[in-house]
């Protein structure tokens, strides 16, 4: 008798307090009785500690996309060195910096490079046409686009260089990311590797 009271009481007590409740009567002698009750609050507050962690786990695929400890210029670097000419271009695309560089004999080659050790995926030879154009934008030019890469870094993480020979403003643009993650474009002059903010970029 006193065991279906106890049964009765939990079960009133949880709706009571707007939720649901599991009771558990153990029996054995009426004195001896006890109920074992688990809220529905119990297991909501467990929800929400293994929603707050795949919330982390996400928040590390995102730091994971993000640059490594190679920067642009030593990206450049690491990709004339493998194949020597004339980097036009540095860009982080799918993990990995991607370096085009006009070889010898004006052929194209993109060579792939690791973000976080610097070392050489891979690299290919591209059919490009317009090979010619790069000594007539680089004419007169001092700045490389290592340089221009060490330049911009002064905005922010520098994720992608290329060289600009089109129109009358021939030179290097760039683009940086803030830690807050706000993109930003920049003009590097090809003499004197001034920065300053792309008109473009609004």
């Amino acid at each position: 008798m006193k065991r279906n009271i106890v049964i009765a009481v939990v079960t009133a007590a949880a709706l009571v307090g707007g939720g649901t409740a599991t009771a558990l009567a153990v029996a054995g002698d009426d004195d001896d009785s006890t109920s074992v009750t688990r809220t529905d609050d119990d297991r909501d507050d467990r929800g929400e500690e293994r929603s707050d962690d795949r919330d982390g786990d996400d928040d590390g695929a995102v730091r994971a996309a993000a640059p490594g400890d190679v920067t642009a210029a030593e990206a450049i670097t690491a990709a004339l060195k493998h194949t020597p000419g004339t980097a036009v271009s540095a860009e982080l695309d799918d993990g990995s910096w991607e370096v085009d560089v006009l070889a010898e004999g004006d052929t194209w080659h993109t060579v792939r490079i690791a973000p976080d050790s610097g070392k050489v995926l891979g690299a290919q030879k591209d059919d490009e046409d317009d090979a010619a154009e790069v000594p007539a934008a680089l004419k007169g030019a001092s700045v490389t686009a290592e340089d221009a890469a060490k330049a911009a870094a002064a905005k922010g993480t520098v994720v992608s260089v290329d060289l600009d020979d089109d129109g009358g403003d021939k030179g290097w643009e760039a683009e940086t990311r803030a830690s807050g993650g706000d993109a930003r474009d920049w003009n590097v002059d090809p003499k004197t590797a001034s920065v300053t903010p792309d008109r473009d970029d609004d």
